[in-house]
């Protein structure tokens, strides 16, 4: 079985209008937020052995912030760019190209990307999770996906099952 886990980054601050979109940092809302996802991963056993990051500066902090929060992960790390803003086909072609040992893949993203990807991925699932996901996905939200198969160059459209669906506001 394969896990896929979807993090949008945390609330990210407007309060510099100058910046550039990918240079935005975390709000003071999603640096407290990021790290109650984190917890929630390590009650849940969610540990991922890859992680996909998008290289936006408010990605990487979400990040930073939640691995702080899982001090038992040994995941590998890579900053992609290509992530940025990256539409389901183009995150969807990359899990394809993931390599074992790899069981366990985070992606931290945008939106509406993610959102999209998720839907896409999702066969089954429990009702109110599923439609949760297909109503919003908002900044700091976790989906996570399971596949019955063998690698991820096996992965279908529709061939998950979501998990679970949460967001930061659900949490304590």
């Amino acid at each position: 079985m394969l896990t896929l886990s979807l993090l949008r980054h945390a609330k990210s601050s407007w309060s510099e209008p100058e910046l550039d979109d990918h240079e935005r940092p975390l709000a003071k809302r999603g640096i407290k937020d990021a790290p109650r996802i984190g917890r929630f991963m390590a009650a849940e056993k969610l540990l991922p052995d890859l992680v996909l990051c998008s290289g936006a500066v408010r990605t990487r902090a979400t990040l930073t912030l939640v691995l702080a929060e899982l001090p038992n992960t040994q995941a590998e790390i890579f900053f992609e760019d290509e992530l940025y803003l990256a539409g389901p086909a183009e995150m969807f072609a990359r899990l394809t190209k993931v390599k074992p040992p790899a069981r366990h893949v985070l992606i931290v993203g945008h939106n509406p990307g993610l959102q999209a990807l998720a839907l896409e991925l999702t066969g089954e699932g429990k009702r109110k999770g599923l439609a949760g996901l297909a109503g919003k996905f908002p900044t700091g939200a976790l989906a996570v996906i399971d596949f019955e198969v063998g690698s991820w160059s096996a992965l279908r459209a529709a061939s998950g099952r979501l998990r679970l669906f949460v967001t930061p506001r659900r949490l304590p």
